[in-house]
């Protein structure tokens, strides 16, 4: 009996594409991968050498991608500046859409896109929060839900890459949309899963420096950042977000509770080696956030796989793609002026007085 498999369009296939490409062509078993878009000359290049040969088509227009014969989704790993546009013009194709994070750097685009999806409520529309599916952080979720610390009262959470002094990072920052909304958004949702995702922000203040890159100056980012967001519900985060870590990538989460507390990832490490010399012990981390966050990516896959062919709902809302933007859009000017943001008891800005 042949198995019923969803049949999907990759677009992107620059670092984050890649790794789709591989978890739909070789590790989804109910995915066929069966067409890729780039108009990137070298990756069209890639395409031919390690796509081709698999029977995937390849188009260097998006638009002639989304008609492809018998497809029936689509997964955006794109710059961000286009995720949004992406997302809509696959959802007027009648497609299943699992785009990256974030859907835009724009709250109001990010809204525009979550509109769309509910004009065509028999299709999955998912943005991909990589985190969610990591057996560690599901396991969190677990024991927060059993009760086993209590009230979750504060998220301790960072994002930190390695350093790259390629200058990337500079060139990455002109659309990235910042720090924060690039990659404390990962936190961030944690925060909205842990905590619950009808909290209500208090107050949202932030600093930071450029200590390594300080070209990052000319697009109003930095290289290590601090936020601190409270909330109404008498909870509190901390986020902590970096791009020059020197030994690897080091992303980790603590949950404080009333009655007990939850770490992931405090001590990070590629396996479970140690390495015992004269010089001491030592123990490899992660180079970049696939080593982490790999198999993550590949669970992301098959349930999104799962999600679409046999009609179930997906594991996390749309709508809090909204959310962790807006957060983490708060964040990044609070970072940039410098100045404390305040809301009252239902989200609305406002102005504190000064003496």
């Amino acid at each position: 009996m042949s198995i019923q498999k969803l049949k999907v369009g990759m677009a992107g296939l620059g670092r984050v594409g890649k790794i789709h490409v591989n978890n739909f062509l070789h590790q989804t078993p109910r995915a066929d991968l069966v067409a890729a878009f780039t108009p990137d000359a070298a990756e069209l290049s890639w395409g031919r050498q390690n796509l081709e040969p698999y029977g995937v088509t390849l188009y260097d227009d998006y638009d002639k991608m989304l008609g492809h014969p018998g497809l029936q989704a689509v997964v955006l790993g794109t710059a961000t500046s286009v995720h949004a546009e992406e997302t809509m013009k696959a959802i007027d194709h009648d497609l299943h859409v699992l785009c990256e994070k974030p859907l835009s750097t724009s709250v109001e685009v990010c809204k525009a896109v979550v509109q769309k999806a509910r004009t065509k409520p028999h299709l999955k529309v998912m943005c991909g929060f990589s985190r969610r599916f990591d057996e560690s952080y599901r396991d969190v979720y677990d024991k927060i839900s059993q009760g086993l610390i209590g009230r979750p009262s504060i998220v301790r959470s960072q994002t930190c890459d390695k350093h790259d002094p390629s200058g990337f990072f500079v060139d990455y920052a002109a659309w990235s949309g910042g720090v924060f909304v690039d990659m404390s958004v990962h936190d961030i949702d944690l925060t909205l899963w842990f905590f619950g995702d009808d909290m209500t922000v208090k107050s949202v203040a932030a600093y930071g420096i450029t200590a390594v890159q300080p070209d990052l100056k000319k697009h109003n980012d930095y290289d290590n950042a601090v936020g601190i967001v409270e909330f109404y519900n008498g909870k509190i985060a901390y986020y902590y977000c970096s791009r020059m870590m020197a030994h690897g990538q080091e992303d980790t989460t603590e949950v404080i509770g009333t009655e007990g507390k939850l770490s992931v990832n405090i001590n990070p490490q590629c396996n479970f080696v140690n390495f015992y010399h004269p010089g001491g012990i030592t123990r490899e981390a992660p180079g970049n956030f696939i080593g982490r966050f790999g198999p993550a990516f590949v669970k992301e896959a098959n349930e999104f796989t799962a999600c679409c062919l046999d009609n179930t709902p997906l594991p996390l809302k749309l709508n809090n793609a909204i959310k962790a933007v807006e957060i983490g859009s708060y964040l990044q000017e609070a970072l940039v002026t410098g100045k404390q943001i305040h809301f009252d008891e239902i989200g609305r800005r406002v102005e504190k007085p000064s003496l």
